[in-house]
């Protein structure tokens, strides 16, 4: 962590401190990390005496089913009307376009790990040299004298656990491991967050994947895995957005693979279509193309959405990623 990571954390931990109204916001269609911040900041708020609140958007909901054991005590889905007296904790969102709020002049704690934020709190405490940001929360609560309660270690643990790939990433440093051990210490079930994530998959969900296998493309040479799911895919199995977590990794193992790529459609006119990409290996950095869409992310796991067609989104993938490789063959000669 550097020096300039050190004063932001202290001045974020100084308005956690004093401050006395909350409201806790992340992104749009939360992840694991996303949530399970969410859950623990709030139990550490509240076990500080603080008004708190968590936001998530009505448009969220329903949420992925391996995320529905959460407990979400005082949640709202409308901005409170205090909204300008508290202060708003933005968590895991590296862009204030990916939420679903707007701040309207409170003051913003922005705390995430994205190395592509865009720094838009008043108070910026980034570290993406964290697994994740629910490893930057387990940090704030130690800065805090608050210990986890076991639904709070719960909570922290599905977001190290999902941001880190099961601790496969090149994100999983030693942190991580000492975090793990610690919430395993404070009563974390390992089996039982396992069997919640990642099994009891619904019968729609497995049928969503073969459709989704049955359209595997490659090109150039396999470097780009692509396939994608229409909205009649949906319709059809009776599979639900969230269904498609989870298949774009089936693409990134094929041997070969530099970038997998996994499109959804959703039914609007025009249908709007949503990118999720992931990368094999540090060559290509799916970020990047994200951005080039509006989107964003990590180096190795990004996403857009786009009014593009299927044809479309596959040339600019395919000359995106093979622009980044011809610019790291040329580096390594040169």
């Amino acid at each position: 962590m550097s020096l300039q990571d050190v004063t932001t954390r202290e001045r974020v931990l100084d308005e956690l401190r004093t401050g006395e109204r909350f409201l806790l916001v992340t992104h749009e269609n939360p992840d694991g990390d996303a949530l399970g911040s969410l859950v623990a900041m709030h139990g550490t708020l509240t076990a500080l005496g603080k008004d708190v609140v968590m936001f998530l958007a009505a448009r969220d909901f329903p949420l992925p089913h391996e995320y529905r054991f959460f407990a979400f005590d005082d949640l709202v889905t409308a901005p409170p009307a205090d909204l300008p007296e508290r202060t708003v904790v933005f968590l895991d969102c590296g862009n204030a376009d990916r939420s679903p709020i707007e701040p309207d002049g409170a003051l913003v704690l922005n705390v995430d790990h994205h190395h592509d934020n865009t720094r838009f709190g008043t108070v910026n405490h980034v570290d993406s040299s964290a697994s994740c940001t629910a490893e930057m929360v387990w940090d704030l609560m130690a800065g805090l004298g608050v210990d986890p309660t076991r639904e709070m270690a719960e909570a922290l643990y599905v977001g190290l656990v999902t941001d880190t790939g099961r601790f496969m990433y090149e994100n999983t440093g030693r942190t991580a491991h000492v975090m793990a051990a610690d919430l395993i210490d404070q009563g974390v079930d390992v089996e039982k967050i396992y069997r919640r994530l990642y099994e009891g998959m619904p019968f729609a969900k497995l049928e969503l994947l073969g459709r989704a296998l049955q359209r595997v493309a490659r090109y150039d040479d396999g470097a780009v895995t692509f396939t994608h799911v229409t909205a009649e895919d949906f319709t059809e199995t009776g599979a639900e957005e969230s269904y498609t977590e989870g298949i774009v990794d089936h693409l990134r193992s094929v041997e070969g693979t530099r970038v997998a790529a996994l499109v959804r459609e959703r039914s609007s006119s025009p249908p709007i279509r949503k990118a999720s990409l992931r990368a094999v290996d540090g060559t290509v950095d799916v970020s990047a193309i994200a951005r080039a869409q509006g989107g964003g992310g990590h180096r190795r796991a990004a996403g857009f959405s786009t009014d593009l067609g299927i044809d479309e989104i596959v040339a600019f993938l395919r000359a995106a990623v093979a622009a980044q490789l011809d610019l790291g063959a040329d580096e390594q000669e040169g």
